[in-house]
């Protein structure tokens, strides 16, 4: 049982939340791939409600004043860890496990139970 952390620059977002692994080294695409897997199911089961994740579907509509309207729609998973891929290599986000940042998504990233892995997004700067 791993824990995910979401974070920002501006702060942590929720609770963390488990992943059940039974592995204990898996390449860092692996580890994306399941966490992505696994909150698409999660957002699929409930039928209803935004979608929370690592990355966002590109189906959500944007409001007048830029806001997402939500409105619940199926998520393909695998359209999700392909948009969470791309994010990676363009520096969307970072990952740290157990503190220590792992760059290459075909690293070895070992796992055990307690390991803490969080997915930092970046924000870009405004102006910058």
């Amino acid at each position: 049982m791993i824990s995910i952390v979401d974070e920002t620059t501006a702060g942590r977002g929720p609770d963390a939340w488990h992943l059940e692994i039974f592995e204990e080294r898996l390449p860092l695409r692996e580890v994306i791939r399941r966490r992505v897997f696994q909150e698409v199911a999660e957002h699929n089961a409930r039928r209803s409600g935004e979608f929370r994740g690592l990355v966002q579907p590109s189906e959500i509509e944007r409001g007048l004043n830029g806001a997402p309207v939500y409105e619940h729609r199926r998520v393909d998973p695998h359209r999700q860890y392909d948009r969470a891929v791309e994010a990676f290599s363009r520096n969307g986000f970072i990952v740290l496990v157990d503190d220590r940042q792992v760059e290459d998504l075909d690293a070895q990233v070992d796992l055990r139970t307690g390991t803490e892995i969080m997915f930092l997004r970046l924000v870009p700067l405004v102006g910058g």
